[in-house]
């Protein structure tokens, strides 16, 4: 079964034994022509499994959830020559990762990269989660040439890494594939950065670079977020992505704006599709500047007016 979804985000699930027309279509369309995997139980004589899948750039990022489903590369599936690397990021409880028969135990918010040209496997049960990033494996190597270094080990360090990849995976898996081509790319690359210095990338620069544009798009997403949060503000944002106010500043800065100035544009473009939703015709412009964030609806028409050359009468009027 599957369900809609904007752009290459794919939301597929099965629940019923492992053998049927229904569950060999799943496994075919979901398993092996999305994921390059085989699916089986994890627990029992049955699958519970929903996965979304989402394709940006040249890469993939997974969530599967459900009360047991077991994803491998089998002997069958190898012959495909997949060798992207996977980052496995456990979510909750104790995940279980097998590669070439060798198991390892992922416990809650810990990483382990994984290689899809040998034989391996990981699952989840009620009670186990994990996340997936799906890389080629050039593109990884190119920014980190030891990566196969780092494989099939416990990458515990760096929690603050950790996080913003755990953070990043949930913003990219649900806005990248709606972006365009340039915007998925970077998304990309940002989080190809952030797996290469989490696996201890020596060039700190680039890394860094990396770090910096993902914990910026974290904040933006923040404020695209809470718009109608009059007291939002940038000690707030930067607090809760772990940076000081003159950290994020800096952020804004690099992109060439200041967080109050991309502030009063995301709320004044928000202001403006209320105004001109066909939905609410006749709602009060008051209730859109508050809506919007303004607390003003005297500042609110006059930035109004400097940014679009028409105050929100008149562009209703048109």
């Amino acid at each position: 079964m599957s369900e809609a979804a904007p752009g290459n985000i794919f939301i597929k699930q099965y629940r019923g034994a492992p053998h049927g027309k229904d569950y060999e279509i799943w496994r075919e369309e979901t398993c092996r022509y999305l994921c390059g995997l085989d699916i089986q139980p994890r627990e029992g004589d049955s699958i519970d499994c929903r996965v979304q899948i989402s394709l940006f750039g040249d890469l993939a990022l997974a969530i599967p959830d459900g009360a047991s489903a077991q994803f491998a590369r089998t002997p069958e599936l190898l012959q495909d020559g997949c060798d992207d690397f996977v980052l496995v990021i456990a979510k909750a409880g104790r995940v279980l990762v097998t590669q070439k028969g060798r198991p390892i135990e992922l416990a809650e918010s810990q990483m382990c990269l994984t290689d899809m040209s040998v034989l391996g496997a990981v699952g989840h049960n009620e009670e186990s989660r994990f996340l997936t990033v799906a890389i080629p494996r050039a593109q990884l190597l190119d920014v980190y040439p030891r990566a196969e270094d780092r494989l099939f080990q416990v990458l515990g360090g760096n929690a603050a890494i950790r996080e913003i990849i755990a953070q990043y995976h949930a913003l990219a898996a649900n806005m990248a594939p709606q972006l365009d081509a340039v915007g998925q790319h970077l998304m990309a690359q940002h989080m190809v950065d952030m797996v290469s210095q989490l696996l201890g990338r020596s060039d700190r620069s680039t890394g860094t670079e990396g770090h910096g544009a993902a914990q910026f798009d974290l904040m933006r997403a923040e404020v695209m977020a809470n718009l109608s949060q009059r007291s939002l503000n940038i000690e707030s944002v930067a607090r809760k992505h772990g940076l000081s106010r003159r950290q994020a500043q800096r952020l804004f800065e690099r992109a060439e704006t200041t967080f109050t100035d991309f502030l009063l544009e995301q709320r004044l473009l928000l202001a403006h599709r209320l105004l001109l939703d066909p939905r609410h015709p006749r709602r009060k412009i008051s209730d859109i500047a508050q809506s919007a964030g303004f607390s003003d609806l005297s500042h609110f028409n006059r930035t109004f007016r400097a940014r679009f050359g028409m105050t929100p009468s008149e562009l209703r009027s048109c």
